[in-house]
């Protein structure tokens, strides 16, 4: 029976049973995905009155909008899922008052729901502090997408921004009003940061590596006042210490209190400092029929959970008490990992030491910003701790809090290779240790999930599990416990590239770099698998191996070109020809245009080219002019004109670098803050014929506007004021992803020097045909590991990564120009080798818009065309 059916019989025979949420929040649409698990939503009719004027959305990663997430990106909201249960969504109609007696329900629209069940998840609201000028313009908080489009458009014509806490939220707002180029300052009345995460020496690391980002930090102050001028805009602050803040932009993120204020008007019970008073079913002890969850609800420990885990535990808790299941509510882990401007930080269990006769191991590198402090017990359990700057322990460590661990603490703490650091891999943790704690995962049921549900991949535990799925923090622990099961279940881990291989193709890198191996068949007979030895190779390790070589061609001491010798016989259909196949067997030709910029001269040449040959012509998305049509015989008489007129390859056939995109910049545009044409002339020129795992694809935007959608881009890069911010990982396609924010502010030089590095680190350790936005996602560690290696150098590899792009550079030759100087590589440029002046009959064209299109009909091989076309009428 459908849930609409469902619902409608037992509206028909009085046992339709109604609950109303109010609030479409992270905890609320988890309290709906609860009530949908258990089944409630087909027996139920479920109506959801939402504040904001979109669905929920994740709010934890609310600043990565500033990095390039769209508003889309961050929702939560599956909306066939809201459909598929029959769940009512009012978006922006929130509820305005609540009549217990009658249990009925008003939004602001005026339309009225009657309950059985009501669901207060109306979170909380920013706390600003009573000081006068608040609400001056250029005040703002940052709680919601809007508030952040706010912040973005008003910081466009301001220069200096402030904000005032030095929380969570407070270091990412920080953080983005200097992604968006002002002057920013922090404003924090504890005598730390993060006053609540860490203590005193976790508060000193984390202030020296932020002041290092070129943030200023006051701490120990508070804001007494905003400075307005005549037309009532923010021009300052006066703090309390008496000094003043030149300041033109201000964000409040001062903490948050619950919003309460509905379960005040409708006389439910709440805390002296807030919260809707509820009981261990987060029943509130008003009313049976009214629950609360989330930001909003004070619970039975007498806290009020800022966190989302607690959040999503209550929501569990409601749904299970609504279906009649026992559960509680008693209390939550408030552990919890966060990257706060690109630093880690981490805090777990009794962070703070409040249990008696606790002792403290501490490890600190002000060098490095590193802090580390377990907090052990009497009898040697772990009690808590706190992380910065390095928290790749934290999955670990939350895990094995309550227990002593099996190493000693100062190994804990010591970082490897100090002679007494050691790393405690899954097999340490016990089933029982709590992984997610998003969604209160177990390592046991992480382990069932494998053995018992057929899971081989970290997406299909998180599938099965949810784990993973909240916060993101446990994936990297995830990961190493699916790998460790699989191969304690004797199910082999083959890793390998193919059936060739057992390497991987970074492996392979490795090994190609390290003994200087210039021949596919010289690798294959040493390192290939044994029964592969000896052999041809395989279609999928063949055109990784030559990529490989040809990337590394300078360095090892070969041709970099790829129709030399045996690397001939490697490539892919398109490098055999140097040009794109297309259906109907032609091929096209796209000679490169750096930076979209051409002159009428080669404009003329491309147009005669495509008069004299018959072309068919068009404009791409790239900033480039594509021609399609051409026989095979045809490419290097069209090239030979190319080349002598000043063109190069563009490369299109090649997984190597097509194009960097860009606006017309400072030069032209009255907006632009920096010359984007030149350097996505210099970029083009720099990284053309890199051949790389897969495509790379680039642009330059002058200015926040962002024309050249460099936020689309394998690497783009942005002006700014004060230089250049650069973004990596993004692509359009299929499975679009927008690109993550990895430096800002660069000078050019320091812009080509992160860029050299980035591909050269890609090419390193990508798996063969893996776009940048797939490895990005996949290495262990993400962005933050790449950042550590290619900004801070923490492989201590960067040097050799410049070098082999130095390498490349110097070595570069445009493919096309040496193919038409040889008469021998030419001799392969033909339809039929015992024929070599005979054209493929079956490509043929017919017109279409001024201009030719393949004749379809001619494909079907051996048929002559009214063959085909009676054939084609008979099917």
């Amino acid at each position: 029976m459908s849930t609409d059916t469902t619902k409608a019989a037992n509206a028909a025979d009085g046992t339709a049973h109604t609950i109303v949420l109010v609030g479409h929040g992270m905890v609320g649409q988890r309290f709906l995905e609860a009530l949908a698990e258990r089944g409630l939503t087909a027996t139920h009719r479920v109506v959801v009155l939402c504040e904001e004027p979109r669905p929920a959305y994740d709010r934890v990663q609310l600043t990565s909008y500033f990095s390039g997430r769209t508003p889309e990106d961050l929702s939560m909201t599956d909306m066939a899922f809201i459909e598929e249960h029959g769940i009512e969504l009012y978006v922006g109609d929130p509820a305005e008052t609540v009549d217990r007696e009658a249990k009925k329900v008003t939004a602001r629209s005026g339309q009225v729901f009657e309950y059985d069940t009501l669901v207060l998840a109306t979170g909380s609201y920013p706390f600003v502090p009573p000081v006068p000028g608040k609400d001056a313009e250029g005040c703002f908080v940052y709680r919601t997408i809007e508030d952040l489009l706010a912040i973005e458009e008003y910081a466009k014509t301001r220069t200096t921004g402030a904000v005032v806490g030095g929380g969570l939220l407070g270091l990412e707002a920080a953080g983005a009003l200097k992604g968006l180029g002002l002057t920013s300052h922090i404003v924090e009345f504890a005598p730390r940061l993060m006053p609540v995460q860490v203590d005193e020496g976790g508060g000193a690391a984390l202030l020296r590596t932020i002041e290092g980002m070129g943030l200023s930090v006051h701490t120990g102050v508070g804001t007494q006042e905003i400075v307005v001028d005549e037309s009532g805009a923010v021009t300052g602050m006066k703090l309390s210490d008496g000094s003043e803040l030149a300041t033109d932009l201000v964000v409040f993120s001062a903490g948050v209190r619950p919003r309460d204020q509905l379960a005040r008007d409708c006389g439910l019970t709440v805390g002296e400092r807030g919260g809707i008073t509820v009981d261990e079913q987060c029943r509130t002890v008003a009313d049976p029929h009214v629950f609360a969850i989330g930001e909003c609800a004070l619970a039975a420990d007498g806290r009020v959970y800022g966190l989302v885990a607690p959040g999503y535990e209550q929501a569990a808790t409601v749904a299970a008490t609504i279906a009649a299941d026992e559960a509680s509510f008693t209390g939550a882990d408030l552990s919890t990992k966060l990257k706060l401007l690109g630093v880690d930080v981490a805090s777990f269990g009794d962070a703070h030491g409040a249990t008696a006769d606790c002792l403290d191991v501490v490890y600190s590198d002000s060098r490095s910003g590193t802090y580390k402090k377990l907090v052990i017990g009497r009898d040697g359990q772990l009690l808590g701790g706190i992380l910065v700057g390095d928290a790749d322990a934290y999955g670990t460590l939350r895990a094995l809090t309550g227990s002593v661990p099996p190493i000693s603490p100062e190994q804990l703490v010591l970082p490897a290779g100090s002679g007494g650091g050691a790393q405690l891999g899954p097999s340490a943790l016990p089933d029982e240790a709590v992984i997610c704690s998003c969604h209160n995962v177990t390592k046991g049921t992480i382990r069932g999930a494998v053995t018992e549900h057929s899971c081989t991949t970290v997406p299909e535990v998180k599938k099965c599990t949810k784990a993973g799925t909240g916060c993101g923090s446990c994936v990297k622990v995830l990961g190493q416990l699916v790998t460790a099961e699989l191969e304690a279940s004797g199910v082999e881990v083959d890793k390998g590239l193919c059936g060739c291989f057992s390497q991987t193709r970074e492996e392979l890198y490795e090994i190609v770099l390290a003994l200087r191996i210039t021949s596919y068949q010289t690798l294959l007979d040493r390192y290939g698998r044994e029964g592969a030895r000896g052999g041809d190779g395989c279609e999928t390790c063949k055109p990784a191996v030559g990529s490989i070589i040809a990337s590394l061609a300078p360095t090892i001491g070969t041709s970099g070109y790829v129709l030399d010798g045996e690397q001939a016989t490697l490539q892919d259909t398109n490098d055999h020809f140097l040009a794109n196949l297309q259906k109907n067997g032609s091929y096209s030709i796209v000679p490169r245009i750096p930076g979209g910029e051409i002159t009428p001269e080669k404009l003329i040449v491309i147009g005669e080219v495509a008069r004299d040959f018959g072309l068919y012509t068009k404009i791409t998305g790239g900033q480039r002019i594509d021609l399609f049509g051409a026989r095979v015989e045809q490419l290097p008489l069209i090239w030979a004109r190319l080349v002598d007129a000043g063109f190069e390859s563009g490369h299109a056939y090649g997984k190597a670098l097509r194009t960097v995109k860009s606006c017309v910049g400072q030069t032209w545009c009255r907006y632009g803050v920096q010359d984007s044409v030149r350097m996505a002339i210099d970029l083009e020129l720099r990284y053309r014929g890199l051949r790389s795992p897969h495509k790379l694809k680039s642009a330059v935007s002058g200015c926040a506007r962002e024309c050249a959608e460099a936020q689309s881009k394998d690497f783009g890069v942005i002006a700014t004021a004060n230089g250049w911010n650069l973004y990596v990982g993004g692509n359009g396609g299929a499975t679009p992803r927008h690109a993550d924010l990895l430096a800002q502010d660069l000078s050019d030089a320091e812009l080509i020097r992160l860029i050299d590095r980035f591909l050269m680190f890609y090419i390193r350790t990508a798996d063969r045909l893996e776009r940048t936005s797939t490895w990005l996602e996949r290495i262990p560690g993400g962005l933050d590991h790449i950042r550590d290696v290619v900004v801070e150098d923490s492989l201590g590899i960067c040097e050799e990564l410049e070098s082999l792009m130095t390498a490349h550079v110097a070595a570069y030759r445009d493919e096309w120009a040496e193919t038409i100087n040889d008469p021998e590589k030419l001799s392969r440029f033909v339809s039929f080798v015992n024929a070599p002046d005979t054209p493929d009959p079956v490509v043929g064209f017919v017109p279409e818009r001024d201009q030719i299109k393949p004749d379809l009909p001619l494909l079907s091989i051996g048929m002559r065309p009214m063959e085909a076309l009676e054939g084609s009428a008979q099917r």
